[in-house]
């Protein structure tokens, strides 16, 4: 998932807010895909193209081999994008619309759209793929939710596998302000679990204007 802060977010946090209070933090997502077909509503993250930090991470690996899976893909150019590499791609989304739409995008992609929900995920997939991508879906979800996310992004990298999270920062005695709600460095460093390890956790300012700062964290598992 791409995020512009140039890009209107009154109704995604407004869906979002309801979503959380009705405690289904991930109802909204699907709310906020069908009315953007209708023209209703924008998807903040939602850019038409693979996300910059992930391509500039691409860059800098020497082979591109195995199975990867894109949690939330949203539209789909992140999980495409990793296919040109040569990856093995599956991409999931709670949102049925977004993956409908990504099939659309990509009629003839060799990437495995899912629907399926980062908080019950299929049992047949942990531990199953060598990169794991999360870009941007953890930062959209508070509480108990957030930590189910962060276990689960984990539990779904295998052995010798790669997980990137890409996120917003903040420091840890931050605000975290409205929706997107940044991660600490001790949210970042939580993923961490499960035997994995992290190799790099660096916090970065972005190309937008202003820039935003975002953790570019990447964790391996021995």
């Amino acid at each position: 998932m791409i995020e512009r802060s140039m890009t209107d977010r009154s109704t995604a946090r407004r869906l979002a807010a309801e979503s959380v209070a009705a405690g289904e933090p991930t109802a909204w997502f699907e709310t906020l895909y069908a009315a953007a077909e209708q023209g209703e509503a924008v998807v903040p993250w939602a850019d038409l193209e693979p996300n910059p930090l992930l391509v500039r991470w691409a860059a800098g690996r020497a082979t591109a081999t195995g199975r990867a899976v894109v949690i939330g893909c949203g539209l789909g150019d992140d999980a495409e994008f990793l296919a040109g590499l040569g990856y093995d791609v599956v991409a999931f989304d709670v949102a049925p619309t977004a993956v409908a739409a990504a099939r659309r995008r990509f009629p003839s992609s060799r990437v495995d759209y899912r629907v399926a929900d980062l908080l019950d995920l299929p049992p047949d997939w942990l531990g199953g793929f060598d990169v794991v991508l999360e870009v941007y879906t953890v930062q959209v979800l508070l509480g108990e939710a957030r930590r189910t996310a962060i276990a689960n992004s984990a539990a779904l990298t295998g052995a010798g596998g790669t997980l990137l999270v890409l996120a917003r920062a903040r420091d840890d005695d931050g605000d975290p302000g409205q929706m997107p709600w940044p991660l600490t460095r001790a949210e970042v460093a939580a993923f961490a679990t499960g035997g994995l390890v992290a190799s790099a956790v660096d916090e970065v300012l972005d190309d937008e204007d202003p820039p935003v700062r975002r953790w570019v964290a990447e964790f391996h598992r021995p």
